[in-house]
């Protein structure tokens, strides 16, 4: 182990000892796989798999952390804009992944259920068969959720509750008098199945959540973290302050601040 390996090591403790609340769920925005691609002189699908290979290590940090949900924005509607090439090695990339959840060792032992949410009529067959493979085999899993957005937009997903609500209206199925936040929330993509967003990620230096769960998210005032570092260079001291952030906003809303050590 190297000085700054056990620097890091000890910062991390240091963070983990200040932190009394945990977020329940958090959100991340994985921004900036392009760019560290370009930093780094190499093929934009390498940044992408490096990408991948961070998002594998923080699900450890989070389960660890005792984080009980993750929800990942891995493909907007807006990425299918992107250059065929890119998309498709990204769709090869989910392929392999999902591919590998029905025998991940680590899925099973830890109980990791995973669920995708989106638009799944834009997804290719071949990708949509592996998805739903994988949510068959963890299906009865409880200790943890991992939960990806493929095909996702969040207006998108808005309108798309607004009109199953109007069919079962015109059905005559419920009154209009009925509708409420609960049932509209049960018409989303994430249904009844994901509770409110405690905390926003997003890496990449990018601040903004780009239309991301904006009735789980920007509608329940989660907190947010922005950082600078792209998200293969995303770290777990990255992680360890994002969840500060979210319990210095907890402390203060009751009314620890004094008791703080975050405050002096």
């Amino acid at each position: 182990m190297t000085l700054r390996d056990t620097i890091e090591s000890l910062y991390e403790r240091y963070l983990l000892m200040q932190v009394r609340h945990v977020p329940l769920h958090i959100a991340i925005i994985q921004d900036g796989n392009r760019r560290y691609a370009r930093d780094q002189g190499i093929q934009t699908r390498d940044g992408h798999r490096a990408g991948a290979d961070t998002t594998e290590r923080m699900l450890d940090w989070a389960r660890e952390a005792g984080v009980k949900y993750i929800t990942l924005y891995s493909f907007s509607t807006e990425n299918f804009r992107r250059e065929n090439e890119e998309v498709s090695h990204l769709f090869a990339l989910f392929k392999e992944k999902f591919t590998r959840v029905t025998d991940d060792e680590r899925v099973h032992r830890h109980q990791i259920r995973v669920r995708v949410f989106g638009d799944r009529t834009m997804l290719p067959p071949d990708l949509l068969e592996r998805v739903e493979a994988a949510e068959e085999s963890t299906r009865h899993y409880r200790n943890f959720f991992l939960n990806i957005a493929l095909a996702y937009g969040g207006r998108n997903e808005i309108v798309c509750a607004a009109r199953s609500l109007l069919q079962q209206v015109e059905a005559g199925k419920i009154s209009p008098d009925a509708i409420d936040p609960a049932m509209v929330e049960k018409h989303l993509y994430t249904g009844q199945h994901l509770p409110p967003v405690d905390l926003i990620v997003r890496t990449g230096n990018e601040q903004r959540t780009s239309n991301f769960l904006p009735w789980l998210a920007n509608g329940m005032e989660s907190t947010v973290y922005f950082c600078a570092p792209y998200w293969p260079s995303f770290r777990r001291i990255d992680f360890l302050r994002a969840i500060r952030v979210y319990d210095q906003r907890m402390r203060l809303s009751a009314g620890e601040r004094a008791a703080s050590p975050l405050s002096r």
